[in-house]
């Protein structure tokens, strides 16, 4: 293996930044560790940059270098620090080692998203060191929190301080493998053109917690005991049940037609039997998220000591959401899959964000496009959706068209790729640090000539 001048810098970056371990559970993250080894690499002569900690240990880092044109578009490169938790079993490398091995940098982070952040990070800090001025801002955010929503990093750094950070147009995680060849499940045909799949729909999200109540007593006295546990089992096993309805956007059904996937899947009325009928499990999961809302309860927390029946337990339920479908018709929803137990429950949000989407025929889009297909010796893109969220969907809110986008080597398939994702032996190859470091550097020259 032989990391040239293009990927060195970046391999070495990716490696220090999963080395960092910022990792979220939802109420730490550290990322301040990161963002002052990007501060470093990016405190340079004509860039402003402010690193902002409105909570202890979460700061968020944005880097401007101002257009020359007020009047010209303005590109921001989002990307967060913050990786989620790792587990401990299962790996083949230690997650936060950022071992580097037959060509791989292996670690908690490396796809999710550090490899994107340490490329993007390379890329505006050549720029600035080259004395690059383009015509349109180019902006540079390296935020915290993004795994647990982003309301600490993202969002309140637009809400506070958009003068730095704000652009028209964003490009963020995750990018995709290319497609030349059947995608689900084996379905679908040879490709003669390959496809780039890019996010342009983003699900929404209602989390929410779904409180148990019970009645304390002695754990030696179980008969007829209200006990908050097993009616929470029951609660966890009714809410997996959920079966809305399917929806689909318009940026699946371009993706299910330009792939050459069977029709099936772009149907309402037939996309549940032909999801059933899929037989790879991770194929089957992807387009049953990217068609349905989803209800997933992930988190329980409950009892005090083993010889004390609970009163109370929490269920923590990850929803995300198609659109029609709000906070308060999710409640209904669980509600009703309840039956005889939604009397003995209490349901609160902790995030309540709609669905965005940008449209696929923007300058930005073209540019993409240009530089993805001379990369790599021709692909096409084809607008797909993200069936978790990131911090895309702040700067749409704001007016932004923002895209999920990277470039990949053929070191995976896209199931693959995709599993790495919040799973085991999370890593990257070193070609695809060298792809899309030449990706993102050639798009700002491109995008902001």
């Amino acid at each position: 293996m032989t990391i040239d001048e293009t990927t060195g810098e970046v391999v070495e970056l990716i490696r220090h930044l999963i080395r960092n371990a910022c990792v979220n559970d939802g109420t730490s993250g550290t990322e301040s560790t990161s963002a002052a080894t990007l501060a470093g690499l990016l405190d340079l002569p004509g860039v402003e940059l402010e690193t902002y900690e409105p909570f202890p240990g979460r700061a968020t880092l944005a880097a401007r270098l101002p257009g020359s044109d007020p009047d010209a578009p303005s590109l921001a490169y989002v990307t967060h620090t913050d990786v989620v938790p790792a587990g401990s079993q299962g790996w083949d490398h230690d997650p936060f080692g950022a071992d580097l091995d037959d060509g791989f940098v292996w670690g908690r982070g490396a796809i999710d998203m550090l490899n994107l952040t340490s490329s993007m990070a390379v890329v505006f800090r050549r720029l600035a060191l080259g004395g690059y001025r383009p015509r349109g801002s180019l902006v540079f955010v390296a935020a915290a929190d993004e795994e647990a929503g982003g309301l600490r990093g993202a969002g309140w750094l637009l809400d506070h301080h958009p003068e730095l950070a704000m652009a028209d147009y964003v490009v963020t995680e995750t990018g995709s493998p290319t497609i030349g060849s059947p995608t689900i499940g084996g379905q679908g045909v040879a490709l003669p053109v390959p496809l780039l799949p890019v996010a342009v729909f983003e699900k929404g999200m209602a989390w929410c917690t779904v409180t148990v109540r019970g009645t304390p007593g002695h754990g030696s006295r179980p008969y007829r005991a209200d006990n908050a546990a097993i009616k929470a089992a029951g609660v966890v096993e009714r809410i997996a049940a959920i079966s809305p309805r399917p929806v689909i956007v318009p940026a699946w059904e371009r993706f299910v037609r330009e792939a050459a996937l069977p029709a099936a899947l772009a149907d309402p009325a037939a996309v549940g039997e032909a999801v059933a009928a899929i037989a790879d499990p991770a194929a089957a999961r992807r387009a049953h998220a990217c068609t349905h809302t989803t209800f997933s309860p992930n988190v329980v927390r409950g009892g005090d000591k083993t010889n004390i029946i609970p009163d109370l337990v929490e269920v923590e339920v990850d929803v995300r959401t198609m659109p029609g479908l709000d906070a308060e018709g999710v409640r209904d929803t669980i509600l009703d899959a309840l039956g005889d137990l939604a009397g003995e429950v209490s349901i609160s949000f902790f995030h309540d964000q709609p669905p965005t989407v940008s449209a696929p025929d923007t300058p930005l889009w073209e540019a993409l496009e240009a530089v993805a297909s001379g990369l790599t010796g021709g692909v096409r893109l084809v607008p797909t959706v993200m069936t978790g969220c990131t911090d895309a969907r702040f700067w749409r809110e704001r007016g932004s068209v923002a895209y999920g986008f990277g470039l990949f080597s053929d070191a995976f398939g896209l199931d693959e790729h995709e599993s790495m994702f919040h799973g085991r032996n999370e890593r990257v190859d070193v070609e695809s640090l060298r792809l899309s470091t030449l990706a993102f550097d050639e798009l700002a020259r491109r995008f902001s000539a």
